[in-house]
């Protein structure tokens, strides 16, 4: 039997011009399980009141992290690919979600190899609708209509998998000797989607829901990053007044996860952190999130409030401690299913 990966990650712009960010946008935002009302009410929210003035915004910020290689994301995307291949056996194929190289065409590059079965790798920690879900939603129809008769997985959300913890904290400890205090800023949710996605409909957003034992666990995006921190946090032996946890990259009105990274940043330079590490561990490959929202606005904001440095510590991209993490997690999924 011959097993193929898809390795499959949110997604990016093909260029940071306005044409390409706007199409970019559009396909994200449309997304109902990103922005999950009816879908005449997503149309007249998506094409009247966000893309008339957000993508020119958006094209802004792409263009200071775009490179010659172009997206950042992708770009690694492709490295951590390429290393992945030299350290297992099977054909690896890339796919985003939204932009390309698009799940279709990787599902088709990987049926052209002639595989029997493809693992779905959605390269995120943590369950969330607007990404675990909508990903292997699209893999679900995609394989459907292209390959019917081939076998498939998926590598479940790995937020407390000990080697994704270890690899974390290496990647934290070597500034520890040179910021006050570490900052783990996850990518926020309304707070609409963890009440949704919550199989007792009575659980999540309760009172200290987080720490009473249930199966909304199982799916429940803040209940996973405060263990993924926990963990780091143990692993690397800060005390409680060394780090810190926030949410970033909010969008809209509606009630989202507090507290916000872009409070938090001052308030701790208020409280006289000096020197500020940040981490994003929803994101396992740098991007606009991390590159230009926490590094560059994070860091102006955190100067402004009387901090003297921010380090904008690096996502696990292609480094090879996580290559060959994420080898063995994959491997584990494969050696479950068959």
């Amino acid at each position: 039997m011959t097993t193929g990966i898809l390795i499959a990650n949110l997604g990016s712009p093909d260029s940071p011009a306005v044409k390409d960010v706007r199409r970019y946008l559009r396909q994200f935002l449309m997304d109902p399980f990103v922005l999950d009302i009816p879908v005449w009410l997503r149309f007249l929210v998506v094409e009247f009141g966000i893309l008339p003035s957000r993508p020119h915004a958006s094209a802004e910020a792409y263009r200071s992290i775009w490179t010659a290689e172009g997206s950042p994301l992708v770009t690694i995307s492709r490295r951590f690919c390429a290393a992945l291949k030299d350290s297992m056996t099977g054909p690896i194929a890339l796919a985003m979600r939204y932009g390309s190289p698009s799940i279709e065409s990787g599902v088709a590059e990987l049926v052209a190899m002639g595989v029997d079965r493809i693992v779905l790798v959605p390269m995120y920690p943590h369950y969330a609708m607007s990404s675990v879900t909508t990903v292997v939603v699209e893999f679900e129809s995609v394989m459907a209509r292209l390959a019917p008769g081939v076998g498939k997985s998926v590598v479940p959300p790995f937020f407390s998998h000990p080697l994704y913890i270890a690899a974390l904290a290496d990647q934290i400890r070597p500034v520890l000797l040179d910021v006050d205090h570490v900052l783990f800023s996850y990518h926020g949710l309304p707070e609409r989607h963890l009440k949704k996605t919550d199989p007792t409909g009575s659980h999540c957003m309760t009172e200290g829901c987080c720490d009473r034992k249930s199966v909304a666990h199982d799916t429940c995006y803040r209940h996973q990053v405060r263990i993924t921190t926990q963990r780091v946090v143990d692993t690397l032996g800060l005390s409680s007044d060394q780090w810190s946890l926030s949410f970033q990259s909010r969008l809209g009105k509606d009630p989202w996860l507090t507290p916000f990274t872009d409070a938090v940043i001052p308030e701790l330079a208020a409280r006289g952190v000096k020197r500020l590490g940040v981490v994003c561990p929803a994101f396992v490959a740098d991007c606009l999130e991390t590159i230009e929202e926490i590094g560059d606005r994070g860091r102006a904001q955190f100067l402004v409030a009387g901090g003297t440095e921010l380090q904008m510590i690096p996502c696990l991209n292609d480094g090879p401690e996580w290559v060959a993490a994420m080898g063995t997690i994959i491997q584990e999924t494969v050696a479950a299913t068959l």
